[in-house]
């Protein structure tokens, strides 16, 4: 609730008449907001230099477009929708790239993880990644979402624009990809990727 107020009236200022007061907003918002966003258009895009990419122009354009935002979802959703639409947008801009084939997607992602350090290097934490990024980008920010990042479904359904049922779906399909894949890569690795709703 409290995060939710100070939302509320850092909003207000990023509408400011005064310039100075909208610019210091934004760096109270990017601040408060980047390593989150960051991580998790990086769960989607796998590449920090993406990702870096990406977070700039989350912030871009909430900075031209923070006029018309008309507040019908919090200002953290908001955020994310433009975090996850961005992610989204660059994985399909390069769909003979990184993922094209699961095969290749695996090389590609094996050397990502090699440079960058993504993963501390076991060989089930490789694997998850590895599963993660062999999903359809869609399917792969619902993972996301829902596993890495613990986002309530009607949250998500905001974010993406889809319903709860649709969602739920989805999550149900990018969880037995990947723990088949997960399965056959390591094998006798224990892993369940359970919703943690139904689980309580």
């Amino acid at each position: 609730m409290v995060r939710q107020t100070e939302d509320i009236a850092l909003l207000e200022q990023l509408r400011a008449d005064r310039q100075e007061v909208r610019e210091a907003a934004f760096v109270r918002l990017v601040e408060e907001y980047s390593q989150r966003i960051y991580w998790t258009v990086r769960k989607i895009v796998v590449s920090h230099h993406d990702a870096d990419d990406v977070v700039q122009n989350v912030f871009l354009k909430v900075w031209n477009s923070v006029g018309g935002f008309r507040g019908e979802s919090g200002l953290f959703t908001w955020l994310y929708r433009i975090a996850v639409n961005e992610s989204l947008s660059l994985l399909r801009s390069r769909r003979t790239g990184l993922f094209s084939s699961l095969d290749d997607g695996g090389a590609a992602f094996d050397r990502i993880v090699a440079d960058e350090g993504l993963f501390d290097g076991e060989a089930a934490e490789r694997a998850l990644a590895r599963a993660v990024g062999r999903l359809p980008a869609k399917q792969r920010a619902v993972f996301t979402l829902r596993y890495w990042d613990e986002m309530p479904y009607e949250q998500m359904s905001e974010v993406l624009g889809t319903s709860v049922g649709a969602l739920k779906a989805s999550y149900h399909h990018a969880v037995t990809k990947v723990e088949q894949w997960v399965r056959r890569e390591v094998s006798g690795a224990d892993f369940s990727f359970g919703d943690p709703e139904t689980e309580k």
